[in-house]
């Protein structure tokens, strides 16, 4: 009996010393967690620079820059004070028809913050308002108002929804400037 319990014994320890044992690797997984970090901060870096880049577009008056990054089944919600636009060549048009109306229409002071597939943009915004925008008889007057705009993109990197805050208080300076 005794020589069967040394063996047993001895048995145990060389099975013990041959399994391998699994134990977490923090290291694999904080590198893990490190690399997805990584690439979640380069999508948001990606989106934000996008965005940024539609802001000063739009400053400048340049639409074609801003459509290359709209997806085709892009939404405009503005405010949602107004019906959302549906797709790039209503945005398209909507935008035309806004440079058109405004003159000297600038952002400054930009302040991008992305989380997730959204970026958000708080900027200043100014104008003058030359001719008439849907329906509102020009006055000619200037303007000034904040806004943030929201920008939602997909895994591409393209615009798959556009919120602007405060576009219905440009809307009531225009109209009440006559």
């Amino acid at each position: 009996m005794k020589l069967l319990l040394i063996n047993v014994s001895i048995l145990l320890f060389l099975i013990g010393c041959n399994t391998k044992k699994t134990y977490p690797d923090t290291n694999t997984d904080k590198t893990n967690l490190i690399a997805k970090e990584h690439a979640q901060d380069s999508i948001e870096g990606r989106n934000k620079q996008i965005a940024l880049l539609c802001i000063k577009s739009w400053s400048e008056g340049n639409v074609d820059e801003i459509v290359k990054h709209l997806a085709p089944n892009t939404i405009e919600f503005g405010d949602e004070s107004t019906p959302p636009v549906q797709g790039v060549d209503n945005a398209k048009q909507f935008m035309h028809l806004w440079n058109s109306s405004v003159k000297d229409y600038r952002s400054d002071n930009e302040l991008a913050v992305a989380e997730g597939d959204y970026v958000f943009v708080y900027a200043g915004w100014s104008g003058t308002f030359k001719n008439d925008f849907m329906g509102m008889k020009t006055s000619g007057k200037s303007f000034k108002f904040k806004d943030v705009d929201i920008f939602k993109f997909n895994k591409n990197g393209q615009i798959i929804e556009h919120r602007a805050v405060h576009f219905s208080t440009v809307l009531k300076q225009l109209a009440n400037q006559r």
